[in-house]
């Protein structure tokens, strides 16, 4: 895999087997682990500048490359050619409804071989864009404690199904809701106005969930207080603004909050 290394100071590469398909991992940081998940078009600086953050808040952070090159910046080019990408793959599911992308297994064994790197006292995942709701699904297995979903944008909510659709087979979503009547809580993350996260997603997470889902919606809508542009997407990346009371720096604060007392203070 090509990779252009100069924003991903502070990573080292290695790559992690499961199920016959190998990726490259970008690891760094000592603590508890995280799983941080890419969105499009793939780990820019602006997610590995996000990794960085977890790792000086006192996590061991697992990156895995998905799709796209580790270290390129952001361009409309360039996301076009990741979004392709995942279409056409068959461990993503990007328009069915009622089904967990077939990634997950992998993904769920890294959290597994994270946990037991880290101590086995359970570990967090952070997913954003078409990754966003990953760390939903990977909530079906104990060691994932800390699961936070940012801006999960699939399946591509294209009609009202799939408008409403949380990217979960009937069998995983029932152990989900089962984890949540437990005390397990799930952050989730989005802007009012984006169009690739409906609210009725966030609705149906509330509806499954109940009070375990906690819902980071920040307004977006024109002429909003705080500049956010309506066609705003990366909460915790592109579209962070990292000042004092600005909504996205608050809603940072709190997820790095919630790893902490998910992972460290408990």
């Amino acid at each position: 895999m090509a990779i252009e290394a100069g924003s991903l100071h502070g990573f080292t590469t290695s790559s992690f087997t499961h199920g016959g398909k190998t990726r490259d991992v970008f690891r760094g940081g000592s603590g508890p682990g995280v799983v941080v998940i890419h969105e499009l078009p793939g780990i820019t600086p602006k997610v590995a500048e996000f990794g960085r953050r977890v790792i000086d808040a006192g996590f061991t952070v697992a990156m895995p490359s998905l799709v796209g090159t580790p270290g390129k910046e952001m361009s409309l080019p360039y996301v076009a050619q990741s979004t392709t990408s995942v279409c056409i793959s068959r461990e993503f599911s990007t328009w069915a409804v009622n089904r967990t992308s077939p990634i997950i297994e992998w993904l769920r064994a890294l959290a597994r071989d994270l946990d037991a790197q880290t101590g086995g006292k359970g570990v967090g995942a952070i997913g954003m864009c078409f990754s966003g709701g990953f760390a939903l699904a990977m909530a079906v297995d104990d060691e994932m404690i800390a699961p936070v979903c940012s801006q999960p944008s699939l399946p591509f909510p294209v009609g009202r199904a799939r408008a409403r659709d949380i990217g979960l087979s009937p069998s995983d979503l029932e152990r989900v809701r089962e984890r949540a009547a437990a005390g397990q809580c799930v952050i989730g993350l989005r802007f009012t106005h984006d169009r690739a996260v409906p609210e009725v997603r966030f609705q149906r997470l509330r509806d499954e969930l109940g009070d375990r889902f906690i819902a980071i919606e920040i307004d977006s809508s024109p002429g909003n207080p705080h500049g956010n542009p309506k066609l705003a997407h990366s909460v915790l990346t592109e579209h962070l603004v990292d000042e004092a009371g600005h909504p996205t720096g608050e809603a940072m604060t709190r997820v790095i909050a919630f790893l902490q007392e998910q992972l460290i203070s408990r």
